[in-house]
């Protein structure tokens, strides 16, 4: 993809890789982008159907886990992965692109709703929870609307180096959100692409998040280099 930055290394995997394997390798990218001795990494991978709890993941959440349970070291609480779902990890140097965490989390967050806006959902953030909404159809008020979180954010920084990122809901089967709360939020539903009736396919999506990746870098203060 041409429009790309040439410093930045945009991978997409052909199968499911399991989220084991995709964590080590994360990390070990991680530690050597930091040594300066890789590039920056954008991954785009689907996983194996999985349950991750990060650092605030409450036991009592697991409900019926119907799946794998990994603790791992992103922040939030349990979420699930699965065939349909888009996941994206995201291995930036924060001392080139600017020592602030907050504001990477809320541009990661932006990168993601401008993407799903330009496959026609509407999506937002909400005030005191993390991640991407947008609004359905509420099953207990016909006609009212309700919001479902159709997007999770999970991000750690280890020396300067962001880990993790996003997932984002195209067509999974959303039952399997069931065996867990998602993200704590006991009274959110969760939605995907294809409950909306919007485009689901990996290529898609991806070439969407690519066109948005400049302006994720540069409207976000993220392209700067050089941060005292």
């Amino acid at each position: 993809m041409d429009h790309l930055p040439d410093d930045i290394e945009w991978r997409i995997a052909a199968a499911p890789v399991p989220y084991a394997t995709a964590l080590a390798e994360m990390e070990a990218r991680a530690t050597a982008v930091a040594e300066g001795t890789a590039r920056e990494l954008v991954w785009l991978l689907e996983h194996p159907p999985v349950y991750t709890g990060g650092t605030s993941a409450d036991p009592a959440d697991l409900r019926d886990p119907q799946f794998p349970v990994v603790q791992t070291g992103r922040g939030g609480r349990y979420t699930y992965h699965g065939p349909g779902q888009r996941i994206g990890y995201v291995v930036l140097d924060l001392t080139r692109r600017g020592r602030d965490v907050r504001q990477f989390v809320h541009a990661l967050e932006g990168w993601v709703i401008d993407t799903l806006g330009d496959l026609g959902i509407a999506a937002f953030r909400a005030p005191g929870r993390i991640g991407i909404w947008t609004s359905v159809p509420d099953p207990l008020s016909p006609g009212g609307t309700a919001e479902a979180k159709i997007g999770a954010i999970g991000v750690r920084v280890r020396r300067w180096i962001t880990l993790h990122g996003f997932s984002v809901n195209l067509a999974p089967d959303l039952a399997h959100f069931g065996g867990i709360v998602p993200c704590g939020l006991a009274d959110f539903a969760v939605t995907s692409a294809a409950a909306l009736g919007a485009p689901t396919d990996f290529a898609t999506f991806d070439a969407a998040l690519a066109l948005r990746f400049s302006t994720f870098l540069e409207t976000h203060s993220l392209g700067r280099k050089n941060w005292a």
